[in-house]
This record gives structure tokens, C-alpha cells and sequence, in this order.
């Protein structure tokens, strides 16, 4: 089975009440932690399954506990309001009694244009000149050939992804949702950047780290098929904390979405770091 069956079969929610759904997680090793992306996929499909009628505008996600694939989850929408123009949407995601992830999604018809502006895609190149890092089902390619996980390596808080799953469905909702799984996980590392000796690979190894909230704004309808540039930066690191936001453009130009990130950065608690040769499972 590819990865990208693999998650897709998370996206088709078992029916567990009139707005309510069970689904289950992609398989990476006994005791792993649900990626946050595949909970924000998830997510998309459970607030425009609960609410068919009106398309995906944005959505806001606080991660509120780490989430086993060992067990299933169970996601439950409140519809809280539903117009001709706009609907607003509660979605929570449980396993047992623990929730783990809490979300507000906003819903629209969209109207014809009154005004029209977007801001242009930085001139990065194509995604041919830009460096493989990941083929196959799920394909990226770094500007600059920018290696994440080296901490050795020191470069401005900012960090272009070209990003694409090539053999994604046309169904508008899934796209959608595979746009949310590839923007979870660059934000972090793109804070690092500035800082010798930190780098995506010492996470949960030496550096403890999570998503705190993740707000994924939709523009323009998404082709997750093909190449999209999710261009990072973060103005803010400290405090055990940093914040970074992206601008996600098609090929040619066209902005289709924007999202930003809170997230931790910090040294494990004393007596919780993780033995030599293993990861945090949180």
C-alpha cells in the first residue's frame, strides 16, 4: 500500500452520529505520535462533511495533547452557525477521554470579486532548479538546497518549499486537506535556521518541540497535484517559543493560501529527555 493510500484511507471517516465520525492514523511504528497534518487533514474533511454545502475558508487548530496511532480517534463537529454566506464550525478530535486537538473552521459560498489583490511569489525559481529532498508519493524540493535537519548550518529565518503529491484526487476537499498535511511541518525548522548546532534532526532527540496552533487560510481553490511553493519565515523565536507564517502560491503566481504557526522550541524538562539513541514520544 503507498503512503499516499495509506492517507487517504484517514480521510474516509467512519459515520459515528449525525455529526460525529471515527477515523484511524497513518501506521509509523508502534507508539508514535499522530502527525499533526494528517489531524489537520482530518479535520478539513470532518467540517465540510458536517457542512456540505459551503466550501472551506479557514481554519484554526489548537493542539491541545499528542495524539497515539495505536488507538482511533473520534471527531465530533458542532455546527455553531449556518447562513446563505457564511457557516462556523466546532471540531473536536478525542481518543477515549483525552481531546487532543480543537478547531474552529470557517465556511463560505464565495462571492464574486468587488476588489482583487494578491501579494506576488517571491522569485525563487523553478521547481527543477530546487533540490530534491523527498520523491515519490509525496514529492519536495528546498530552494537553495537548504538541508533542515544539518544543525551546522546557518541561514536567515526564512525557508521556500516547493511541494506536490502527484497522483492526488481532483476532489476539491481533498486537496484541500493535502495542502494541511504538507504545512505542518516546516515552521519549526525554519526558526532554527539563524541558530549554529540546531537543526530539524535534534527534535525530540535533544530539542523538545510541538505545534501549539496551526490557522490555515484558503484563497483560491488548491491543486495539491501540482508544484505549490510554501514560502516560511518566522520574525520571532524566544522565550521557548517561536511564530512563523507562509504564503502558498501555484507555479505560475496565483497566492491560494496562507497559514501561521505557534510552536515550541525548548530544552527538555529536567529528568524527560529521552535515553540516548531514542525520540520523545511527545
Amino acid at each position: 500500500m503507498s503512503d499516499l493510500k495509506n492517507l487517504l484511507d484517514t480521510l474516509v471517516l467512519e459515520p459515528a452520529g449525525p455529526t460525529s465520525y471515527r477515523a484511524t492514523s497513518m501506521s509509523e511504528g508502534p507508539g508514535s505520535i499522530v502527525f499533526g497534518g494528517q489531524l489537520l487533514a482530518q479535520v478539513i474533511v470532518a467540517a465540510t462533511t458536517a457542512v456540505p454545502e459551503k466550501e472551506l475558508k479557514s481554519l484554526h487548530t489548537v493542539f491541545a495533547r499528542g495524539a497515539s496511532n495505536e488507538a482511533p480517534l473520534d471527531i465530533d463537529v458542532e455546527v455553531l452557525q449556518s447562513g446563505r454566506a457564511f457557516a462556523s464550525a466546532s471540531i473536536s478530535v478525542r481518543q477515549g477521554d483525552r481531546l487532543c486537538v480543537r478547531s474552529t473552521a470557517l465556511l463560505h459560498a464565495p462571492d464574486p470579486d468587488l476588489i482583487r489583490y494578491a501579494t506576488p511569489k517571491p522569485d525563487v525559481g523553478e521547481p527543477a532548479a530546487a533540490a530534491p529532498r523527498a520523491e515519490g508519493w509525496w514529492e519536495l524540493r528546498f530552494v537553495g538546497d537548504v538541508d533542515i535537519n544539518d544543525p551546522g548550518l546557518v541561514g536567515p529565518p526564512e525557508l521556500d518549499v516547493w511541494s506536490r503529491f502527484p497522483d492526488a484526487p481532483a476532489d476539491p476537499v481533498t486537496n484541500q486537506a493535502l495542502l494541511a498535511y504538507a504545512t505542518d511541518g516546516f515552521l519549526i525548522a525554519t526558526a532554527m535556521r539563524p541558530h549554529e548546532g540546531y537543526g530539524q534532526s535534534l527534535a525530540h532527540v535533544s530539542i523538545s518541540t510541538t505545534v501549539l496552533s496551526h490557522t490555515l487560510t484558503f484563497h483560491e481553490p488548491v491543486d495539491a497535484s501540482s508544484w505549490l511553493l510554501l514560502a516560511h519565515e518566522s520574525p520571532y523565536a524566544g522565550r521557548g517559543r517561536s511564530y512563523g507564517r507562509a504564503n502558498v502560491f501555484r507555479e505560475d503566481g496565483g497566492l491560494v493560501a496562507s497559514y501561521v504557526q505557534e510552536n515550541m522550541i525548548r530544552d527538555f524538562p529536567k529528568g524527560q529527555a529521552p535515553a540516548p539513541g531514542e525520540k520523545s514520544k511527545t
